[in-house]
């Protein structure tokens, strides 16, 4: 008989449990390279990773910070919010519930701003509220900060981040498409720049519209850009597309986008454009 005796280890006690638990949250598994990073780490690092400079989604509240002077950004028709046209099944509590999630009734914030000293006009699309999809509210917003601008003889830049038109609302959405471009050509014909700038995705009615009008078209890193995602376009032609189709780095090659320009250098980049876009 061996001289150590065969008993079995003690369960862990609920207070053991406890201290082996690892809290949610800590790490994120990077989209592109597929490595585990440090959640905090990534935060600091404005939502991009670290080993491979994937650009994450970056909430909206968080951009503002990132691309205005420290508390410049004078927001606009804050509490707009959608009157259900279509009376579209369940699209009331849907929206309600978005806003709840989000702290805001709709997909877009728009407001003037400074960046460097420089007055702008600025709009930013909401992914986090159904997508950034544009509706009547996002159109009416953007409609109504161009026109301040061309009022104010200030630029405008606007962020995009979207899936495209609401279905929800119908022909109704399909119309911003034409009401926010109208007011871009008011605001070229005066003479005033308005940069784009698209980060991933940019789909839909919104790149079929403004989103590619602007005077120069800024992409971030690996972004998607385009009005049908790929997998549709390949069913639809029955035919493979080339490799990285409809990424921000594919459109600067073939001419759709003017500049690819990752987020920590995107403040200094924007104050830039519009020091010689304003002076000329």
């Amino acid at each position: 008989m061996a001289w150590f005796s065969r008993k079995k280890a003690p369960k862990p006690s609920a207070d053991d449990s406890a201290k082996l638990e690892i809290p949610g949250g800590l790490w994120t598994k990077c989209t592109g390279c597929s490595e585990i990073v440090y959640t905090r780490e990534l935060a600091r690092n404005l939502m991009v990773c670290p080993k491979c400079s994937y650009h994450f989604y970056l909430p909206v509240d968080q951009r503002i910070e990132l691309l205005c002077d420290r508390h410049s950004f004078e927001e606009f028709d804050a509490a707009l919010k959608t009157a259900d046209p279509l009376k579209f099944k369940r699209y009331w509590d849907k929206l309600k519930e978005y806003e709840k999630r989000t702290g805001r009734p709709d997909a877009v914030r728009t407001g003037r701003a400074r960046i460097d000293g420089k007055v702008i006009m600025l709009g930013l699309l909401n992914f986090a509220f159904m997508g950034g999809s544009m509706g009547i509210v996002v159109g009416d917003k953007l409609a109504r900060l161009i026109e301040a601008a061309a009022q104010e003889r200030v630029p405008v830049i606007i962020v995009s981040s979207s899936g495209g038109a609401r279905m929800q609302e119908g022909l109704y959405s399909l119309m911003q498409m034409a009401k926010v471009v109208a007011a871009l050509q008011k605001l070229s014909e005066l003479k005033l720049p308005y940069i784009s700038v698209m980060t991933h995705p940019t789909t839909g009615g919104v790149a079929a519209s403004f989103a590619m009008l602007g005077d120069i078209n800024v992409a971030e890193p690996g972004a998607l850009i385009g009005f049908a995602g790929p997998r549709v376009i390949e069913q639809t032609i029955r035919s493979k597309l080339p490799e990285g189709f409809q990424r921000a780095e594919f459109l600067l090659e073939h001419g759709m986008v003017d500049l690819i320009v990752e987020r920590k250098n995107m403040k200094t980049c924007l104050s830039q454009m519009v020091d010689l876009l304003v002076r000329h």
